[in-house]
């Protein structure tokens, strides 16, 4: 994690990372103002507050409740060496705490994290750099031993050479990749989660069997999501860009819908608008970019090449970002080698949701089999060993697809994982489904899963599905379970040259006659592609393009952002605006109009709701700000301090729709109930002195918004890097 320090007045300092700021000072005695906690003071508390979040984990886990549970800690300094000190830990337990929960409890706050590091020893390199913000540097620079070199299946260059090679190329782009978390909790299964430092929401998790193929894992799909742009998904790109010689790509294409909003020639072809147009309800004004909001550049289009016959098809981005995420998307060594994974996911999803929806019974893969493969077998049986039954299934359907299945069994929360992995090796692909099954997981994040269900009608549900691709959070069926399979076991082999794997991968699909649409970036210095089987690897249905398309953000983004300027006539009409979309009111406005807000202030928790009420406040609506007063505190889960202020603005508001009661007589007792300074806030957002109390203003230029300028200052090099090699100015 990158930690920005700035030098405020006299000792006061200021530390800046992710979203939050924290303030240092120090004692009067040291000639400082006291206003804040030294730096030695936070890393004191950091070890207690540690302990106490893992006790927290183990407790929630077990439904133990934690209000009468009391942590401390006291550091015992040795008065003839301060530098060496004890870290004396005491936790105090009710009585009604089992035994074995105590001894948990005692091991859970051993793993605490802050301790292990201060045991470990961290190793501190102090360095002076010209200038801080271009010193981009990746940490994992490395140049690799020719002799260590480590070859692994389906990798067309060694391991220590794949790394250097995405390391040199994130770092040339002015990107400092840091390790945020590792985790190995059973033998031969990795796992990280590598970021951005200047913009943590780029950010990817990276698998596999061993650390150096974790980290190619992890920095693969970083290059591939930069290259993708998946990073910058619906969120806004800034006036500067929007407005810029080319949005996405240079060789994006613009295209004007028809007369009466019909899609424009020029886009898509017979067998796409068939799939996504079944109807005959799709208008061009569904398919404008949220990115850039232009509406009146028209539509964005991406070109990808048809796999049947060579021909270029362009693809609005619009309608890639709706429906695809990140499916279907890979960076590689070589070309062959990225398609290859491409590919593999691809059937690894699409079989996946086969099985689930269709609530298919696997086979079991034969002990005989597993036993080929023994580190696999020995990390399945370190789970067995913790608890955790595991079944290991072939998904191939009879041999027809490279995919295999390991579920985890939860005893303790009657919780179920079905984790899938794909790839035309058998091992590799059993090995990507437990890899899969942990990545970034602890044995306390295996509790967070849904027990199965009988309810055929909610597995089906299309949303239980893109819960299963976004974290495999979604819900699996008994009969998945069952020991009589639908089909048989099959000890599939597709393997061979990345060039053969691609090409029998393209051949299923061929034969299922499925239309296959392939983009290929490598202006990054590393070959990436992008493929799409139009009704077949879509995430999220079809008909979001009418009904939940990203772009509604176009209809509120520029009033949203301009809120305090709009007069009440913008206002009523927004209001009206937001009333008859039938948007749901919890809906996030960080979702409806692409803008990342800092989730620590008012603007990153406010919900289509809450900006109605602060809507009826300004245009004085007070009987329609209480009902949605009392709907907020009914389904708040903001801040204690924003929950506060409505409650007393419920009261306020109370007393002023009633005839007989004065607010005077109430002022007195509520301040002394609220504090002075949030009934200010609340009475002057009644009497219309104050309005939109918590958001702080903003425009269509963003400023004030920390977070979103660092993911488009994120983005920003990306673009100029792309305009570069196009020759075009930037």
């Amino acid at each position: 994690m990158e930690i920005k320090v700035n030098f405020l007045e006299n000792l006061r300092l200021e530390a800046k990372f992710d979203d939050f700021t924290v303030i240092t000072d120090q004692p009067i005695r040291y000639k400082g103002d006291g206003s804040a906690p030294s730096p030695f003071d936070y890393f004191l508390a950091s070890s207690a507050l540690c302990a106490a979040y893992f006790v927290r984990v183990y407790c929630k886990a077990r439904d133990i409740p934690t209000e009468n549970i009391r942590l401390s800690q006291n550091n015992i300094v040795d008065p003839e060496n301060r530098y060496n000190q004890i870290f004396k830990i005491q936790v105090e337990l009710p009585e009604d705490i089992s035994e074995k929960d105590r001894e948990g409890i005692l091991r859970s706050i051993d793993r605490c994290t802050v301790k292990k590091v201060v045991q470990t020893g961290p190793d501190f390199q102090i360095e002076t750099v010209e200038n801080l913000d271009e010193d981009a540097q990746a940490l994992l620079m490395v140049q690799p031993d020719e002799e260590a070199y480590t070859w692994i299946e389906g990798k067309d260059l060694p391991l220590e050479q794949t790394i250097a090679n995405m390391s040199g190329i994130l770092a040339e782009l002015g990107m400092k990749i840091e390790i945020a978390s590792w985790r190995n909790i059973v033998p031969h299964v990795w796992s990280l989660h590598i970021r951005d430092a200047a913009s943590p929401m780029c950010f990817t998790n990276g698998k596999g069997a061993t650390k150096e193929s974790a980290l190619c894992s992890a920095l693969g799909e970083f290059i591939e999501r930069l290259s993708c742009n998946f990073f910058y998904n619906d969120q806004f790109f800034g006036e500067e860009i929007a407005n810029s010689a080319f949005v996405h790509y240079p060789n994006e294409e613009w295209f004007k819908p028809g007369p009466n909003d019909a899609l424009p020639e020029g886009i898509l072809d017979d067998t796409t608008r068939e799939i996504y147009d079944p109807e005959g309800e799709l208008r061009g004004s569904h398919l404008i970019d949220t990115n850039s909001g232009k509406r009146e550049r028209g539509i964005v289009a991406l070109p990808f090449v048809r796999q049947s016959d060579g021909e270029t098809v362009y693809f609005p981005s619009n309608l890639i970002e709706n429906l695809y995420l990140s499916n279907g998307m890979s960076a590689g060594n070589t070309l062959q080698e990225a398609q290859v994974q491409c590919l593999s996911e691809i059937f690894e999803r699409a079989v996946k949701r086969e099985i689930l929806e269709q609530e298919l019974a696997l086979p079991d893969v034969p002990m005989a089999v597993l036993e080929r493969y023994p580190a696999i077998l020995e990390g399945i049986q370190a789970l067995e060993a913790q608890g955790f039954p595991v079944l290991v299934k072939d998904a191939s359907l009879g041999g027809q697809f490279p995919v295999m299945c390991v579920t985890l069994m939860n005893p303790r929360t009657g919780g179920v994982f079905a984790s899938f992995g794909a790839h035309p090796s058998f091992e590799v692909a059993l090995e990507r489904s437990l890899t899969e099954l942990l990545q970034g997981r602890s044995f306390e994040g295996l509790n967070d899963f849904l027990p199965p269900t009988f309810n055929s009608q909610a597995v089906a549900e299309p949303n239980n599905f893109v819960e299963h691709f976004i974290d495999s959070s979604g819900l699996v069926s008994w009969r998945f379970f069952s020991a009589k399979s639908d089909v048989e076991f099959s000890d599939w082999d597709f393997s061979g040259t990345n060039a053969e794997e691609a090409a029998t991968l393209f051949g299923i699909l061929e034969e299922m006659g499925k239309e296959v649409y392939v983009a290929v970036h490598e202006d990054l210095g590393a070959p990436v592609c992008r493929i799409l089987v139009p009704g077949y690897s879509e995430v999220y249905p079809v008909d979001d393009l009418i009904w939940d398309n990203t772009n509604m953000a176009l209809d509120y983004r520029e009033d949203i952002l301009n809120l305090h300027a709009l007069s009440d006539e913008q206002l009523a009409d927004l209001l009206a605006r937001l009333e008859e979309s039938q948007l749901d009111e919890h809906m996030d406005i960080i979702t409806l109009i692409g803008i990342e807000f800092d989730e620590n202030t008012v603007w990153g928790q406010l919900t289509i709701l809450e900006l109605k009420l602060l809507i009826h406040l300004a245009l004085g609506q007070h009987e329609e700000a209480l009902e949605r007063v009392e709907m907020f505190q009914q389904y708040n889960d903001n801040t204690v301090e924003r929950g506060l202020f409505y409650q007393a603005m419920a009261a306020v508001l109370e007393i002023v729709l009633d005839d007989e009661l004065e607010l005077d007589d109430y002022r007195h007792n509520l301040t002394r109930m609220f504090g002075e300074e949030t009934m200010a806030a609340v009475v002057g957002s009644v009497t219309g002195e104050v309005r939109f109390h918590g958001l702080t203003p903003t425009s269509m230029q963003l400023e004030g918004l920390e977070k979103h300028q660092r993911l488009i200052e994120s983005y920003k090099k990306l673009h100029a890097h792309r305009a570069r090699r196009a020759g075009l100015s930037v």
